[in-house]
């Protein structure tokens, strides 16, 4: 595995990024001491992508669930319901 010091890794960064993308993982050292390892990470596939509405048709809501508890919380705040 490469080991490139910060200031090469600052000046080469795109180059080294296009490397790490295609495999190539590489150490970034501070003073000869490794710091971080670079490496490629894998993009989710179509279905490991999370979707809104993943649920839709499956779950039933009722009609009122927007007023449900409403003399409940009224009573709490000292409203009316």
């Amino acid at each position: 595995m490469r080991t490139v010091n910060i200031h090469e890794a600052k000046t080469h960064l795109s180059r080294l990024i296009d490397a790490a993308a295609k495999g190539e993982s590489f150490v970034i050292a501070k003073a000869g001491k490794p710091m971080v390892k670079v490496t490629a990470i894998e993009a989710p596939t179509g279905g490991q992508v999370r979707r809104l509405g993943f649920l839709a048709g499956q779950i039933a809501a009722p009609d009122d669930f927007d007023r449900m508890g409403e003399e409940i919380i009224a009573a709490l705040f000292g409203g009316e319901a």
